[in-house]
């Protein structure tokens, strides 16, 4: 199992540590356009093997994609990442372009690829590599959801004062700050509904912390969060390359699902060796409906944005 993951920056490295750690794949391959950047991370992570215990091997490109072909999933966390202040959708005028080209040079070595997108606007970063290449639908997939929905576990388990293995919860929808929807009302401490616990406006609360999760991230951090995300696209591949048919929140092409068409958002699928094996349709109550197709009329208006 080769893993590419484009972008060695800290949310590109975050990911090819943790797929290195998990010990899955045989290599995964770390490629950025900066001279030697990507080399230097490599190998700084493959002298973590023996301490760590893996046996995956990291190796590092400077915009050679001849090292890249052969892969089975490729990771794009191309461009720029958010500064404090900043939307996601602001990114998308240089990352459409990052994008665009670093999906077509993957699947000129690597036809047969699996494409995770990480790159912001997500959303819209995905539709577009539906747009602009010839891959099937199952073999494009946006990250957010996992991402979104991890911290969605986290407001929950703090909330709850509960360790975080007790809690389950998802979140579907735009991963953008006003886009997403936390499902309160299906969240669950051990099968138990959350709201037996909390009272709705704690869990109003646990749901507006988890939409501006990132951002708060951001102005903590002066960029983008890296943890967090890295291990959200280590869980996705892990679930593709083991075939463990793992259900996820990711960005995925609907074509009816949900009463949405021709635009790419957060919903629960089912991950395998095919990449998305099921788009899982789920009993949506009014109010969720009603805040999932708002949802989707802002990720078309900033698809509208794109060259295409």
């Amino acid at each position: 199992m080769k893993v590419t993951v484009v972008g060695a920056g800290a949310v590109g490295a975050s990911c090819a540590e943790y797929i290195a750690i998990k010990n899955f794949a045989s290599e995964v391959v770390l490629l950025d356009i900066k001279k030697d950047y990507a080399e230097g991370k490599a190998m700084d992570l493959m002298q973590t093997a023996s301490l760590n215990g893996f046996d995956t091997k990291i190796t590092g490109s400077t915009n050679d994609y001849a090292k890249t072909a052969g892969s089975d999933i490729a990771v794009i966390t191309s461009g720029i990442p958010r500064k404090p202040g900043m939307t996601r959708e602001e990114l998308i005028g240089i990352n459409a372009g990052i994008v665009k080209e670093v999906s077509s040079n993957i699947i000129k070595h690597s036809p047969d690829v699996i494409i995770i997108v990480v790159s912001n606007p997500m959303d819209t970063m995905t539709y577009l590599v539906h747009k602009t290449t010839n891959l099937p639908k199952n073999r494009i997939i946006g990250m957010g959801g996992a991402l979104d929905s991890a911290r969605f576990k986290y407001r929950l388990a703090e909330a709850l004062e509960a360790p975080i293995s007790d809690v389950d919860g998802m979140v579907i929808g735009g991963h953008s700050d006003k886009g997403m929807v936390p499902l309160t009302r299906l969240a669950t401490r051990n099968s138990v509904l959350v709201s037996e616990f909390i009272s709705d406006e704690r869990l109003n609360q646990v749901a507006a912390d988890t939409k501006v999760g990132g951002a708060t991230l951001t102005k903590m951090l002066g960029t983008s969060a890296w943890y967090a995300p890295g291990a959200a696209v280590s869980g996705l591949v892990q679930a593709i390359a083991c075939d463990q048919k793992k259900m996820f929140p990711c960005s995925t092409l609907l074509e009816g699902e949900y009463g949405l068409n021709d635009l790419c958002i957060g919903t629960p699928v089912l991950l395998g060796k095919n990449g998305i094996e099921k788009v899982v349709e789920i009993e949506l109550d009014e109010n969720e409906k009603k805040q999932l197709h708002e949802s989707a009329e802002g990720v078309k208006k900033t698809n509208g944005l794109l060259d295409l």
